[in-house]
Parts: C-alpha cells; sequence; structure tokens
C-alpha cells in the first residue's frame, strides 16, 4: 500500500493544483523538516505519472537517489535514472536525475519532461545545471521543494518563482502531534568560540576559520560534559566543522565510555545504513559528521543534536533542527534538544517562531541588510559592540586574540513560541530577570526590560519579580549607588520623574532602600 497521506499534506496538494489551474507554472513548495516532503513528493509524481505526464526529478546528492527511489517505488511508480551506477531508461515517465550526472550526459534536454521537480530546490534550482533545466524546458512546469525557502546567495526563490503552496508552520505541527516539542540549551553566545578572526565566503563562514576558533580540546570535553549532565543515554548527531573535527568529538564521547561513531561524506551508503541503524537500536549512543547528517538523513528516533559549527545560513540551522524534531513514539521519545555551542539560535532563531512563508527576492533580502552583524558584549562596562571591535569605546577594555573561553554551564533557553506557553511563576521571573540584567548591562531603562519580557512571553511582569534580579539579595553600598545613577539617567532619557527612581530602586533593593542609600550618599 502506498503512503497515507496526513490531512495537512492532502491539503497542501490541493492547493498545489489549484495554482497550476490558475496558470503558475513555477511554483515553490515549502513543507518544512519533518512535514514529510518524500511523501508529498511521492504523491504529485504518482498524480503526473497517473495523467499520463513525464517528470523529471532532480537531486543534488547520492543519497537522494536511493532513498527518492525507495519512495517512488512505495508508490508503485516506473522509474529511470541519470545517475552513473543506476540502470538507464529512457522510456520510464519519471527519470530521477542527480545534476551531477545530468553535467556529463546530455540526452535529457531532449527528454520531453512535462513537469520538472526540483528536491532541496534552494540548491538544485540555483546549480548551473538547474539553471540550464530551467531553460532547456520554458514550457513545463517547475515546482521547486524546499524546507528552507530563504538561500545565503544573491539570487532567491523569489526572483524565479510564480508562488508558493506551504505547509503549517513548525509550531504548528507540535501543536498536531506531528513534530517533537523541542528543549534548547544555548551557551552565552561570546564564550563559545572566538569568531573575531573567521572571515566570511560566500555568505557563512570560511570552514578554515572556523576549525581553528570551535576545533579546540576545551570546547569539545565541554560539550561531553555537558551531554552527561542534561542528556546522557540519548541518541545523539552533531554537526561538526569538518571531518576531522567530526572526528575529534567522537574520539572524546567514545573516551568518556560512550558509544560513538563518525559518517563522512565518502561512507558507503551500505555503511551509512547501518550506523543509522545501529543509532536506532543504541548500539551507539553518539554520531557525528560534517555536512552529511544535515539533508537527507530520517532517523526519528534522534533525540538530541548537538549544534558545533557556527553558521550563518538559516537554511542549513533549520535543517540540522529538524533532524531531532521527527516524532518517535516506537521509541518512547518525548522531545528533541538542542545543544548549541555554536551561538546559532541566538545568532538565526527559532523554528517555532516561523509564523509563515513566503518568497524571498533579491531587493528584498538586500534592503534587509541580510543577516544582522555579529556583536558581543564588553565584559568589564557591558556595552554591545560588533565583533570586530578589538577596543571598547565606552571603558577602553581589550579584546585578545587567544582570551580564555567562558565555559560555564550550558543554561536552558526559550522561543517566543514556548515562553508564551510558560505558566511556571518561577521560570518566568527566570527569565524576567535574564531582561532585566540585559536592560541593566546594555544601559536600556528597565521599562525596556518589561516591554521586551512582553514581547517575549505574552505577559506582564509583576512588581514583586524584580527584588534582586540585577543586584542580587544582598547588594553592596557600591552597587546601590551604581544602580542610582543607572536609573537617573534612565529617568533623564525617558522623561521620569523622581517618584518613579524612587519606585524603581525599591523594587530592585527592597522597601526603605532608597532612604538607606540617599543617607549613604550624604555621609559620602
Amino acid at each position: 500500500m502506498p503512503p497515507q497521506l496526513r490531512p495537512y499534506q492532502v491539503d497542501l496538494i490541493n492547493d498545489l493544483y489549484r495554482k497550476l489551474n490558475e496558470g503558475h507554472k513555477r511554483v515553490a513548495i515549502i513543507a518544512g523538516t519533518g512535514a514529510g516532503k518524500t511523501v508529498i513528493s511521492g504523491q504529485i509524481c504518482a498524480h503526473a505519472e497517473r495523467a499520463g505526464k513525464r517528470l523529471m526529478f532532480l537531486v543534488h546528492l547520492d543519497v537522494l537517489v536511493g532513498q527518492t527511489y525507495e519512495k517512488m517505488e512505495s508508490f508503485g511508480l516506473h522509474c529511470g535514472f541519470i545517475k552513473a551506477g543506476w540502470e538507464e531508461n529512457r522510456d520510464a515517465p519519471i527519470q530521477i536525475a542527480s545534476i551531477q550526472t545530468m553535467s556529463k550526459r546530455q540526452w535529457w534536454k531532449q527528454w520531453p519532461a512535462d513537469v520538472v521537480f526540483y528536491d532541496e530546490g534552494h540548491i538544485t534550482l540555483f546549480s548551473q545545471v538547474g539553471k540550464k533545466v530551467l531553460k532547456t524546458f520554458p514550457n513545463a512546469v517547475h515546482l521547486v521543494m524546499t524546507a528552507t525557502p530563504k538561500r545565503l546567495g544573491k539570487e532567491q526563490l523569489g526572483d524565479v518563482m510564480d508562488t508558493l503552496v506551504a505547509s503549517p508552520v513548525p509550531s504548528d505541527l507540535q501543536q498536531r502531534g506531528f513534530l517533537a516539542p523541542m528543549k534548547y540549551y544555548s551557551m552565552p553566545p561570546d564564550g563559545v568560540a572566538n569568531l573575531k578572526e573567521v572571515k566570511t565566503v560566500r555568505g557563512d563562514y570560511d570552514e578554515v576559520g572556523l576549525k581553528n576558533a570551535c576545533d579546540r580540546p576545551e570546547l569539545i570535553e565541554k560539550i561531553v560534559r555537558e551531554w552527561q549532565r542534561l542528556c546522557p543515554g540519548k541518541r545523539t548527531i552533531a554537526f561538526c566543522v569538518d571531518i576531522e573535527h567530526a572526528r575529534h568529538v567522537a574520539d572524546a564521547f567514545r573516551a568518556a565510555g560512550i558509544t560513538a561513531d563518525t559518517v563522512e561524506g565518502g561512507t558507503a551508503i551500505k555503511d551509512r545504513k547501518r550506523m543509522y541503524s545501529d543509532l536506532r537500536d543504541e548500539k551507539i549512543l553518539v554520531l557525528t559528521s560534517c555536512n552529511v547528517i544535515s539533508i537527507g538523513f530520517d532517523e526519528p528516533s534522534v533525540e538530541v543534536g548537538l549544534m558545533l559549527r557556527p553558521t550563518q545560513s538559516s537554511a542549513l540551522h533549520l535543517q540540522q533542527i529538524g533532524r531531532v524534531m521527527r516524532i518517535s513514539p516506537q521509541t518512547g521519545k518525548q522531545y528533541g534538544l538542542i545543544l548549541d555551542q555554536a551561538g546559532n539560535l541566538e545568532r538565526l532563531g527559532f523554528p517555532e517562531d516561523i509564523k509563515d512563508y513566503h518568497l524571498p527576492v533579491q531587493a528584498q533580502k538586500d534592503s534587509e541588510g541580510g543577516n544582522p552583524p555579529p556583536t558581543k558584549p564588553c565584559p568589564q562596562c557591558g556595552r554591545i559592540v560588533l565583533s570586530f571591535i578589538a577596543k571598547c569605546p565606552d571603558c577602553g577594555h581589550q579584546w585578545i586574540t587567544e582570551r580564555p573561553l567562558n565555559l560555564e554551564d550550558m543554561v536552558e533557553i526559550y522561543s517566543a513560541d514556548q515562553a508564551h506557553q510558560i505558566n511556571d511563576i518561577p521560570t518566568l521571573m527566570e527569565l524576567f530577570h535574564s531582561h532585566r540584567r540585559r536592560a541593566y548591562m546594555r544601559g536600556n531603562a528597565p521599562t525596556w526590560a518589561e516591554r521586551s519580557f512582553w514581547e517575549h512571553c505574552g505577559r506582564w511582569p509583576k512588581d514583586a519579580w524584580c527584588l534582586g534580579s540585577i543586584l542580587g539579595p544582598r547588594p553592596t553600598p557600591t552597587q546601590m549607588l551604581e544602580y542610582f545613577e543607572y536609573l537617573q539617567k534612565s529617568a533623564k532619557r525617558i522623561g521620569k520623574r523622581q517618584d518613579w527612581i524612587v519606585q524603581e530602586f525599591e523594587k530592585e533593593c527592597g522597601p526603605g532602600s532608597f532612604q538607606r542609600m540617599a543617607n549613604l550618599r550624604q555621609a559620602i
């Protein structure tokens, strides 16, 4: 029997056919990781074959050829291949085509394609072969499947495609039970690796620079300890900078008595399947890789993702998180968990915070300025400055290249969607305290912290939550004087009177504290 489609997958396909009936011939199909792209694409191919259409299915990785064929087989479809090592059958109504092999074989240009389907379309469509295919079949229907419509490159999907259809966003699929709920843990962004010297090449961090910043024994040992503290015994995949980094991470886990292996680009398909099976069966607990399990890896039982490679690519970031968002009732998986040692969550956000899908275009990307430039806090005065600055303009603090790493414990962080659902008062107070401390360190008024907390958590904080949030339970006289000066500056900037300063001071330091501080100032 062919796979049974979920209701939203049926809706998406019906939306696609409505677009085609309206006359659109270039349609993007956006389905986030875990939404079932292979099932959706298989059903579309089955409908095309049944209607007597000839369809060319483009993939960009060898491993995706086999995965695609398995899905086509489950729908009972007849396939030929444009791929070295696979049987060529030019009469088959569906051709599974590797863009690498297509660049060496030219017969496909005469093949009468009615429909062209671009798997991982943010890559295949913009490859040299993908662009040739688009021009070769101007009258065909072109369907681009992707989980992540925004690309690092200059050209964007909206520059090429007419319109889009989309699955529900990840938070909706979580609420319906089709994706696992998530937990996120992160290191402070400035305490992970020094990316100041890492150049950007073609929109993302240079791999050589990343290796120097990330493939360091103290960082690797730290992630092993955090894994043992936060999620021991859970099936885990690790996203690393390069293959040597991946091997070092696996070695460190093995040295700690934890079964681990590494999958590489040159690993044979049968060996990959064995490793994935070993992970599912818990013969190994940690599988490390570089750019191998970000795409095409489908093992729902995996519970933990280790983000060890900083990136500026939202597509790569969301694909990696998606590897652990799949549900697996058979193995008792309750949630997915991300340990982010790369600062990617702070840099690129959470899948739960995606509110809708759209087709980005180059003009939009230029006006948005791309991703925001990386920043860091001055450890001496707290000012937020651009990451490449070597001297703080406020206090003169100097950063040095080989600065000590912040190896404190990871802390749990929340997407806005998750924060809106928190009802536990201690957790809400902890989150509000982090907003208060951030406002104080940046020199923003306390009202900024309240507004920021409301935007993040969907509710206003209570005055009682402020006590000790910045200075702790027993502030020193010096701390109290500094806090008073901070409130004076804030009041002047936002137009508040003296009674506001008194009220805000006693929220932080307790009833009667303002008079004690005033007496202290007089004594000085």
